[in-house]
Order: structure tokens, then C-alpha cells, then sequence
């Protein structure tokens, strides 16, 4: 059985620089990415073996999800592990994400996102093809208007 992946491809009319900014500079990132009731950050010194984690931006700093950084190549190409807190030190849990940068000519990026090794967490899969497609579309929104699209309303 082939393992479960998420991929999510756009094309951003901006530079690579850009991109890989917004995915390494926390003010930029709580622009954009916004999950349930408040803004949210990944925090690393992004080199190679390093600890990663997505912290949400509320009084106690929660840790929602953490890995460690595989892959930092600027501004082409990050990749790194990703796993709930309680799951980080066991590696049979982890699943992987990847960020590709590629010009496409004057002023345009091809930005694909692979999440794979999703076949052992279907929750987890479910999780991610909700929140990517939220957080990628806000982010070109916000590099291609300089603002992020409105928050939506709560669920009542």
C-alpha cells in the first residue's frame, strides 16, 4: 500500500526571497498563519538537526506541533519532521514536510508543499489536507496584496 502524501502546489507573484522570508520571519508568519483562535509561528534556528516547533501565539506559547529540521536550503528548499509533542522522540510517528521554491520567471514562484508518510495517522492526514490549503492560500494572498485574507467567523 502506497503511503499517504498531501500535496499542495501554487503559483505566488513574487521573488523566492520572498517565500522563504515569510516561512523563517515570525512577524510575517503570524500574518498568515492563523489556526482556530489565534496566530501561530514555527520556531527554530532552522539548521539541519535542529528542534522546530509550531507554537501558537497565546499566553503560555502552546506547542502544537514540533520536529526536527532535515533540510535547509535558502531560498529553494526546507524540509523537516513533524509530530505531536508527546509523539517527537519516536520516530515511527513522525511524518515530513517539504517546501520547494522554484522561479518561474520574472516575478513568479511554483511553491509545492509535500507532506508524506501520512499512511499511519489517517487523523493526522485529515488535519492536514484542512490546514494547508487554508494556510498556503493565505500566505500568497498576503505576499501578492501585502494583506491576509479575513479571518472566518467562529463556528457556532
Amino acid at each position: 500500500m502506497a503511503k499517504p502524501d498531501f500535496v499542495y502546489v501554487t503559483f505566488i507573484a513574487t521573488t523566492p526571497e520572498k517565500v522563504w522570508q515569510a516561512f523563517m520571519d515570525t512577524e510575517v508568519m503570524r500574518q498568515y498563519w492563523i489556526g482556530g483562535d489565534c496566530a501561530r509561528v514555527n520556531v527554530s534556528d532552522w539548521k539541519p538537526g535542529s528542534r522546530w516547533e509550531h507554537q501558537r501565539l497565546d499566553d503560555a506559547h502552546t506547542v502544537d506541533i514540533a520536529g526536527t529540521v532535515v533540510e535547509c536550503d535558502p531560498p529553494r528548499r526546507l524540509v523537516y519532521t513533524w509530530a505531536r509533542p508527546s509523539e517527537v522522540d519516536d520516530a515511527s510517528k513522525h511524518s515530513r514536510v517539504s517546501f520547494d521554491i522554484e522561479p518561474q520567471g520574472d516575478g513568479l514562484v511554483r511553491l509545492t508543499v509535500m507532506h508524506s508518510d501520512l499512511a499511519q495517522d489517517p487523523k493526522m492526514l485529515e488535519g492536514v489536507s484542512g490546514g494547508w490549503p487554508r494556510v498556503l492560500s493565505n500566505l500568497k494572498t498576503l505576499l501578492e496584496t501585502g494583506r491576509a485574507l479575513p479571518r472566518p467567523a467562529p463556528a457556532s
